[in-house]
């Protein structure tokens, strides 16, 4: 770390496996991380005034991660959003950076390119 401080980024992912492993990660590039099982259960929390940034599941079960993407633009947030997803389809990834993510990545990722898509925006070392 240079000393940059980073802003919380929020994960939010229905699978228990990625809600336990990628925020010791994050916090491994120096970044405050707080974690949520559904969209659902993130818009409720408040936590949108704080958060710094998204990595968002797209294939969640209630609201989607294009679905929240949607909400938060139209309550006013422009939170930089990193979509993951299982779904390794092109045609799909290009249409969520079209409508504002700032990459999407396929599960499963490397640390490295998690660390690629959060240079886009973060002065991370």
């Amino acid at each position: 770390m240079s000393g940059v401080s980073l802003p919380l980024l929020v994960v939010i992912d229905d699978d228990e496996s990625v809600r336990e492993s990628l925020p010791d990660l994050l916090r491994q590039f120096g970044f405050s991380v707080a974690v949520f099982a559904s969209a659902q259960q993130f818009i409720t929390s408040g936590c949108a005034d704080k958060t710094g940034g998204l990595l968002l599941d797209f294939a969640m079960p209630g609201m989607s991660g294009q679905e929240l993407m949607a909400e938060l633009r139209a309550r006013g947030y422009a939170i930089p959003t990193f979509i993951i997803t299982a779904q390794a389809d092109d045609a799909l990834r290009q249409r969520l950076l079209e409508e504002g993510a700032v990459e999407c990545l396929f599960k499963p990722f490397s640390a490295a390119e998690l660390l690629r898509a959060l240079r886009l925006v973060f002065q991370v070392s």
